[in-house]
């Protein structure tokens, strides 16, 4: 059986602290009367109505009645205070630093004493994963930060010494790690916007298809010379979107591709799925293990750290790109493919016009 709520508990204990100090006065008092002349055998007649007897006698029944509905009052009291002492202790251990720190559940207790002590270890749990994601971060940025700025200041101080001959090579290598620095200060800060619900989008009517043409086309000589062969498999899909935020999280997706799947060939559709417009990315690269769809979103997890390293990634790319998804309403989730590789799917929501009454069925369903 559930327990009781607090209100119902309320009710039911002080009616029962009532009923228990009138019924202890009532009963003692009718055993007072009832046994007067046996009490005091020697007391002379009086037509006085209250002596003083009967007010100490009146006053000791008061006594033990208070004195009764003060220990039920008590155990009311203990159900009460005893979750509130629980959850105000871990929250001072919260508040200390110790993030791990949690209310311990009470026995005999309310239902929303229950719900309290629950919603509060929730509470702390999430404070506790993102304070560890907090220090993670602030670790992984510094150590992103540290290599190209290691390589700038090297080089510079190179030229600067004499050391290194001006040339186009060393300018263009330069200049490449600036705009890794510049990405990954513009990747941090698209997840900042997100994470805070900042991220201003200028929604229209956005044509999917065009916009993934666009992104292939641009990027298509970093493509040819990675060995990748692109497929295009594009459908009109009218969508209410912000069409710089799109590109950007298309390309990144495509930009994944060429560091981590060269030498393979990539399918990208566009369509509808119901409610919804779907951006697909089939590569037949090596894949990705059981396991690990999910934390290729992760910002900075990577599955092999040297090699993504060599390849100039920051690790923020496809966290960037579930975020702009997610900002939309939407999604993006990664799969294996039937054939191998990875399949990676941004679904964004359709505009009024942009759903049509009969919408192509495309599989949705992720392989288990």
């Amino acid at each position: 059986m559930a327990r009781s709520k607090l209100n119902w508990q309320l009710v039911l204990s002080m009616s029962a602290v009532t009923l228990a100090a009138l019924t202890v006065m009532c009963l003692g008092w009718y055993f007072y009367i009832a046994n007067y002349d046996w009490l005091f055998p020697n007391e002379a007649d009086t037509e006085t109505w209250f002596t003083a007897k009967d007010f100490v006698a009146l006053g000791l029944l008061g006594t033990v009645g208070l004195a009764t509905a003060g220990l039920v009052g008590r155990q009311l009291a203990r159900k009460v205070v005893r979750p509130l002492a629980a959850v105000a202790t871990a929250a001072r251990s919260i508040a200390a630093g110790d993030f791990s720190a949690r209310a311990e559940t009470v026995d005999k207790g309310f239902g929303e004493a229950d719900l309290l002590i629950a919603d509060f270890n929730t509470m702390a749990s999430r404070l506790e994963r993102a304070e560890a994601e907090l220090r993670f971060s602030n670790s992984a940025i510094a150590h992103e930060l540290r290599t190209p700025l290691t390589i700038l200041r090297g080089r510079l101080q190179g030229l600067a010494d004499g050391l290194f001959r001006p040339s186009d090579e060393l300018y263009g290598s330069l200049i490449a790690h600036v705009d890794d620095l510049t990405r990954l200060v513009e990747d941090l800060r698209t997840l900042g916007l997100v994470n805070a619900g900042r991220l201003d989008l200028q929604l229209e009517p956005v044509d999917l298809s065009r916009e993934a043409d666009a992104v292939i086309t641009a990027l298509e000589p970093e493509l040819r010379d990675a060995g990748i062969v692109v497929q295009r498999d594009l459908h009109v899909t009218q969508a209410e979107v912000d069409s710089a935020r799109i590109r950007q999280a298309m390309l990144a997706v495509l930009d994944n591709v060429r560091r981590y799947a060269p030498r393979s060939t990539v399918r990208v559709e566009t369509r509808y799925a119901d409610t919804i417009g779907l951006v697909r990315f089939s590569d037949s690269g090596p894949g990705l293990p059981e396991g690990t769809h999910e934390k290729i979103f992760e910002r900075f997890w990577r599955l092999d750290d040297s090699r993504s390293r060599a390849g100039g990634g920051t690790g923020l790319g496809l966290s960037v790109v579930r975020g702009i998804a997610r900002a939309h309403g939407g999604d993006a989730l990664a799969r294996s493919g039937p054939e191998g590789g990875t399949v990676i799917e941004i679904r964004l929501p359709l505009t009024p016009a942009g759903r049509r009454d009969e919408p192509s069925r495309v599989e949705l369903q992720f392989q288990a």
